[in-house]
């Protein structure tokens, strides 16, 4: 199920942009997410809490992130439906777990690299944070407005996109130049 992205019910949208000294050829964004260890995801966010790789029933990649932003616990089902090595389009119907029970949203995060010279590529971080029906009907129940929700959550998400952004970048250098993880 992929809910529509209108301003309508938009809750956050954070693009963040780090360098990865590495040549585009060598870089394999792909690769990268769908074979990243627990540890080093871990590592590139002190909300970060783990990582999983697995399919969906229809064999699509899944990579499954659980981690804090702002109150909230998230746990995201990320489905692969673009992937290669310079750009992944991963989305997720996440569940959002906070002091006030438990709902969902919508996650768009595309990653991408972008030549920029032989021996350097900019990486971009994009989240795009949707709400779901549930979720409206969530913050009605609880007397949150939609606005107040949204600007709680781009609060949240600008800010931990800033921390992950350039230890993701890190990371996938160096992956591409030395074939390991390890931050």
């Amino acid at each position: 199920m992929e809910i529509q992205q209108n301003s309508e019910n938009a809750l956050s949208h954070s693009i963040v942009k780090a360098i990865i000294n590495a040549p585009i050829e060598k870089v394999n964004i792909a690769d990268w997410l769908f074979n990243l260890p627990d540890q080093e995801y871990q590592n590139c966010s002190t909300a970060h809490i783990a990582a999983g790789f697995t399919r969906t029933l229809n064999g699509e990649p899944m990579s499954i992130n659980v981690e804090t932003i702002g109150g909230a616990l998230i746990v995201q089902h990320y489905v692969a439906t673009e992937y290669r090595a310079d750009y992944c389009r991963m989305l997720s119907v996440s569940d959002t777990i906070t002091a006030n029970g438990r709902s969902k949203v919508q996650v768009l995060w595309e990653l991408k690299a972008t030549k920029l010279d032989e021996n350097t590529c900019e990486y971009t971080n994009e989240i795009h944070a949707t709400a779901t029906p549930e979720f409206l009907s969530f913050i009605k129940a609880h007397n949150i407005t939609l606005e107040q929700a949204a600007h709680d959550r781009q609060q949240a998400s600008d800010a931990h996109n800033h921390e992950e952004t350039p230890l993701f970048a890190k990371s996938i250098e160096r992956k591409a130049l030395t074939g390991k993880y390890g931050i």
